[in-house]
């Protein structure tokens, strides 16, 4: 059962259907109307998921898709109307229903192919996991300072933000100078690159344990850490040093004291956040004061930070720990809302300038410099993300206990569906093994789950919260709708369980009974992609089938993001739901750049799109490429890349069975037990292989044969290990082996004239070999692998299975896996390799014969050349291999003392006199002789041979020369080698 997949909703679709219709911003969708616009997104996923299948199935890949054609048909009838009654031909039987419901059942059992993460089923299962998460009480509606896409409209959580959506953005940096109460000319400078938020300054944060300083320039004394001077301007005096405990409580001037909103009690918000801001029993400006945070660094501003709850989540949350007012300034737009004077009106990304201009108008500004960092951006639509206080809708998953997790009880556990998902990691196979610590360490590390987005297209959250107890009703199925609904039923009804018709049911609040709408809110896409492993297989409808399919055995996904999203999300929901691990293997990869080594961009001119890369590369290049790269590096793509996989793989193997196909055709060539009676099943062995080849004699045959089974048991090993990096790289030195060494060797038998039993073995060899590679090679290379198969067997056998890949995997045959070849042949032509580098050496090409090689072997390599030495010897064009034992029967070394480099090691041990006597110099000089000659004398007498390996070896050894101990290092030593006699 391998099911594909398409993730239908949320912003990845919605940002591109309004650029479709040229939207500005969620206003322009409201004014168009949310039933068209939902219209046009599900048509967006069912256009794309129709080229997608094409070009998936044009790279091979074994799916039960769906016919493109189908797909591109319900999107135009959706379009013309959704309420129109079809028929289609499902796998069951005839399904038939209006446009909108067959959309809705894509990817069921009824219909089949691919599953879309928009069907009915898909949303109503996660309906019943976020009613499990209320019943468990981890589901709560919560206000925080969020990440904010201004173009979208919506917050964006820590899962959906990666590495690649960090850029290096240049912003303004601001050093403001804030005056402290009661100490006349004395500043706290602190810096900032959001110059925004210093509207919504509350307080400023110290590290406890930091070393401040106050220095004075001219008139004024300001007040940073020691680490940061550097960023001051001009000279300065230091006056004394402090910690920052010591500064706990200072009170200063906020640089924006005379906003109204810093001056109204409790702090300041959009009228729908007031009441979730807090209770602090002061306005902003009475609140000025410095706190202390043991996450205060110097190591780039001040070592003062400026705090604005309402404008950053650490800055929030010390809001919460202090009882501090909360300021939030910027309205879903990201927009300045009323009572921040002349900021009111103006966008976030726009109020640099002025904030600059009013502090220099104020004497508040003590520099500004532009400032290149690593900044947030929409992961959707790369817009540059503000923080903003948002009410949104989390699951909790647990507080971290200090307890170890093997020693936390079962209570503790169950309260912490953190802890739940980790005992569900560690019954998961993880591939490579790093991904299970990456996941361990985003779950130990993660926040609460937020799942909640203000948007259109996607998933209904299943919460109607009452307006008059403010009771959060939270509901797990359509039945369950149906049974609460009170009014708006009759409007829903026949539709899927999206906006905006899903907003027209009411229900009866359980606590107080008052009429009660959902809220607006659409769930988080990785919701959607989280669910499948129970929405696919008929969890809710059909149990004893999830039953037999659940858990999947293996799912994979590239690497970057996926641990926080779609790994996480699939972990998370089946633990909740089922409490056993969701699948069983998961195997992640890294992403795929340029060739260059960057990423693939239309802008940067490296980027290659599909169908371009099919045509010019091929699907099987790619399939190998794909294959051959580790998991843990990223992929480089690009037809440099593309030819030499080619050059080095497919066009050996294709020239091979080229040369096969050629010669066998030429004499008429057919397998045992094949001639004459094709259509007939004959004796074959294993899928077409045949049983009763004739027994060669020929060690080259028997070696490749028994190269072919070692292949097998290699390959088996590799893939049954999810490890396809090293399952083809395995092919790879097969495939030269057999082109280069056994084919080349074995040519003059295929090419003879005589029909002996030497060229009928080789026939019946090179075609079992073939006929093996196309079934090794079937999984990778499809396109190439099809072909082979049906020329090579189903063109002689009607009866073999009708497909390369319906027949079975290979097993090791004992009797043809001879090991002891192996290892002889691989000394054979070890011999080869060194004799075709002396003659490349000595530019002696190999068709000029030579009387003998001589090679140095001990007695089991001599063993091993026992039957190969004639082979080894045509290869070479030597009338003969002889042998000697030990290698100066071949050379021998004559060895001097490299003085360029051994006349500063006898200055050092004869060093020159620190006199004038002419006499005493003139000894040492003469002494320095005397040891340079018996290094000479000293070598000579050496075992020439030990010390020429000592120095090929790179080790130094120690000479006695002249009462002198003198340590020679490989440099240090000239050896010239001498033939012998035998030579």
């Amino acid at each position: 059962r391998c099911q594909n997949g398409f993730d239908c909703q949320g912003l990845w679709v919605e940002v591109n259907v309004e650029k479709d219709l040229g939207f500005k911003s969620k206003r322009d969708i409201e004014a168009y109307g949310l039933a068209p616009f939902v219209i046009l997104c599900k048509q967006r996923v069912l256009n794309f998921s129709a080229v997608q299948t094409e070009q998936s199935v044009r790279l091979g890949m074994w799916m039960d898709w769906n016919d493109p054609n189908i797909l591109r048909m319900l999107s135009e009838k959706l379009g013309e109307n959704a309420n129109q009654v079809i028929e289609l031909d499902g796998p069951q039987g005839q399904v038939r229903g209006t446009v909108e419901q067959i959309v809705g059942q894509l990817g069921l059992p009824q219909i089949g192919g691919s599953y879309f993460t928009f069907s009915d089923e898909n949303n109503y299962l996660i309906w019943a996991f976020i009613k499990k998460c209320a019943d468990n009480g981890w589901l709560y509606k919560g206000t925080d300072v969020m990440p904010w896409c201004a173009r979208c409209g919506t917050g964006v959580s820590e899962h959906e933000i990666s590495t690649e959506d960090y850029p290096d953005l240049t912003h303004p940096s601001i050093t403001a100078r804030l005056p402290l109460r009661g100490r006349a000319n004395e500043y706290l400078l602190v810096w900032t690159t959001t110059p925004w938020t210093l509207t919504s300054n509350v307080a400023v944060a110290v590290g406890p344990e930091l070393t401040y300083v106050q220095v004075k320039q001219g008139n004024d004394v300001y007040y940073l850490s020691e680490g940061t001077t550097k960023m001051l301007t001009g000279q300065y005096q230091v006056l004394g040093k402090l910690k920052g405990a010591e500064m706990e409580g200072w009170t200063y001037d906020g640089p924006f004291d005379e906003l109204p909103a810093q001056q109204n009690v409790g702090g300041y918000a959009p009228a729908e956040l007031r009441n979730h801001i807090g209770n602090a029993q002061t306005n902003s400006a009475q609140a000025h004061r410095v706190i202390l945070w043991k996450d205060v660094g110097d190591a780039e501003g001040t070592g003062l930070v400026h705090i604005a709850p309402g404008c950053g989540a650490e800055d929030f949350r010390l809001g919460k720990q202090f009882s501090l007012p909360v300021v939030a300034p910027i309205d879903e737009n990201g927009v300045f809302i009323e009572n921040f004077g002349a900021f009111s009106g103006m966008s976030a990304f726009d109020v640099a300038p002025r904030v600059i201009e009013s502090l220099q108008q104020k004497s508040l500004l003590y520099r500004a410099d532009d400032y290149t960092h690593r900044y947030p951006t929409c992961w959707r639509c790369k817009t540059e993300l503000l923080f903003r206080l948002v009410d949104e809708w989390f699951i909790s998953m647990g507080e971290t206990y200090n307890t170890p997790r093997d020693q936390l009880t079962r209570e503790e556990k169950a309260r912490s569906l953190r802890y739940q998902i980790m005992d569900v990691v560690d019954q998961i196979r993880w591939v490579p093994q790093f991904g299970y610590d990456r996941e361990m360490d985003w779950l130990r590390l993660m926040h609460d789950w937020m799942i909640s987005k203000k948007r259109y297209w996607g998933l209904a959250l299943p919460i109607w919260e009452c307006a008059e107890c403010g009771h959060a009703n939270v509901l797990g199925s359509r039945d369950e709708l149906q049974a609460r609904a009170v009014e708006g039923w009759e409007k829903f009804d026949g539709h899927t369980p999206h906006r905006p018709f899903i907003d027209e049911v009411k229900i009866k609040c359980e606590k107080c009974g008052g009429k009660t709408s959902r809220i607006k809110d659409v769930g988080n896409p990785w919701l959607d992609a989280g669910i499948v492993t129970m929405s696919t297989m008929g969890y809710r409808t059909d149990r004893a089938y999830w039953e037999k399919w659940y858990p999947a055995d293996f799912i994979t996904e590239s690497f970057p993001g996926q641990f926080r999203n779609w790994f996480y999300s699939v972990l998370a929901m089946g633990t909740a739901m089922t409490g056993q691990p969701p699948f069983k293997a998961l195997m992640g990869y890294g992403t795929l750049f340029a060739e260059d080594g960057r990423p693939m961009h239309k802008s940067l001119g490296n980027s290659i799109e599909f169908n371009e890369a099919a045509d010019s590369i091929g699907a099987d290049v790619m399939r190998w490429m794909f294959a051959r790269t580790r998991y843990e590096t990223n992929m480089l793509f690009g037809y440099h890349v593309a030819d030499e996989t080619r050059r080095m793989f497919l066009l050996p193997l294709w020239n091979v069975y080229s040369f096969f196909v050629t010669y066998a055709n030429l004499d008429k060539w057919q397998p045992k037990g094949k001639e004459g009676n094709k259509g007939n099943k004959g004796n074959e062995g294993n899928d077409g292989i045949s049983s009763s080849s004739l027994i060669s004699l020929n060690s080259l045959d028997r070696w490749i044969l028994a190269r072919l089974q070692a292949l097998v048991a290699e390959m088996t090993t590799a893939l049954e290990n999810y490890d396809s990096p090293t399952a083809s790289r395995l092919v790879e030195p097969f495939i030269d082996d057999l082109s280069n060494w056994y084919l080349r060797r074995s040519r003059r038998r295929f090419w003879k004239s005589e029909d002996d039993d030497d060229k009928q073995a080789a026939y019946a060899t090179l075609y079992e070999v073939l006929v093996t590679l196309t079934k090794f090679l079937a999984p990778f290379v499809p396109f190439v692998a099809e072909p082979m198969y049906q020329n090579l067997v189903r063109a002689v056998d009607v009866n073999a299975p009708e497909s390369v890949h319906h027949c079975e995997w290979l097993r090791v045959d004992e009797a043809k896996f001879d090991k002891q070849l192996l290892a002889d042949m691989a000394v054979a032509r070890s011999v080869a390799n060194l004799g075709h580098s002396i003659r490349a050496a000595k530019s002696l090409k190999n068709r000029q014969p030579l009387a003998r090689a001589i090679v140095v072997a001990d007695a089991a390599q001599r063993e091993s050349l026992t039957h190969l030495r004639e082979l080894a010897a045509d290869e070479l064009n030597v009338k003969s291999v002889e042998y000697a034992t030990r290698e100066e029967e071949l050379v021998t070394y004559q060895l001097r003392p490299n003085f360029a480099t051994l006349n500063e090691k006898v200055k050092l041990l004869v060093p020159e006199p620190e006199t004038d006597d002419k006499q005493i110099k003139k000894d040492a000089r003469e002494k320095r002789k005397v040891v340079m000659g018996g290094l000479t004398t000293a070598l000579n007498a050496s075992d020439a041979n030990e010390v020429a390996a000592m120095v090929r070896a790179g080790k130094s050894f120690a000479l006695n020369v002249g009462g002198f101990a003198i340590d020679l290092a490989p440099d240090d030593v000239l050896i010239t080698p001498h033939r012998s006699r035998r030579n």
